[in-house]
């Protein structure tokens, strides 16, 4: 094999590898984008629900002799969101949504012991949107965790792994279900 012949095969090695290069960072750059864009859909269906929730509270102290406690975890817990939004960490805010979640649960729960405050119109009108938002919530956490999972394999496999590291790719986290959630919600009066 002769002079040139070795440059031609190097350059077409060099080549090959810088395209390859290029095209998995351009792949991890499109899953991330990915991840981030359904990542926005969980916030925005968290920041309706969060947005919903003063007005539900004031139904609910309006119509009832009401549990102060239950009322002021969900107070406490849409602050947690609100806080853990403005810090911007993902994990922190998965944490916060996740006890907005159980509060929330439990206010719904409590709100079955009084009859006439399920009666009034504002109070129906609201649980109808709240019910309409969880469903978008669990839509958007289901897309944001399929979504993660694809970006979180493809940074976690090989040769996938090496270059992850290089460009400074890191894993994100997912929604997963807090323990006792597979249990429902307790309420004693």
């Amino acid at each position: 094999m002769n002079r040139k012949t070795l440059w031609i095969v190097l350059g077409v090695i060099a080549i090959v590898l810088i395209g390859w290069l290029i095209s998995s960072y351009n792949s991890f750059v499109s899953a991330h984008l990915g991840v981030n864009q359904s990542w926005a859909q969980v916030e925005t269906q968290y920041q309706r629900r969060s947005d919903l929730v003063p007005n539900l509270v004031s139904t609910v102290k309006g119509s009832a002799n009401f549990e102060r406690e239950t009322l002021t975890d969900v107070t406490n817990a849409r602050s947690a969101w609100a806080q853990a939004n403005q810090v911007g960490n993902r994990t922190d805010m998965i944490s916060a949504a996740q006890g907005f979640d159980s509060a929330l649960s439990r206010l719904l729960v409590t709100v079955e012991a009084y009859p006439q405050l399920r009666s009034t119109q504002a109070f129906t009108d609201l649980m109808a949107q709240l019910e309409g938002t969880e469903n978008r919530i669990a839509v958007a956490r289901k897309d944001y965790n399929d979504s993660a999972t694809r970006y979180n394999t493809r940074v976690s496999m090989f040769p996938g792994i090496l270059l992850a590291r290089m460009f400074g790719f890191q894993s994100e986290p997912l929604f997963q279900s807090t323990s006792g959630a597979e249990n429902a919600p307790q309420v004693q009066f």
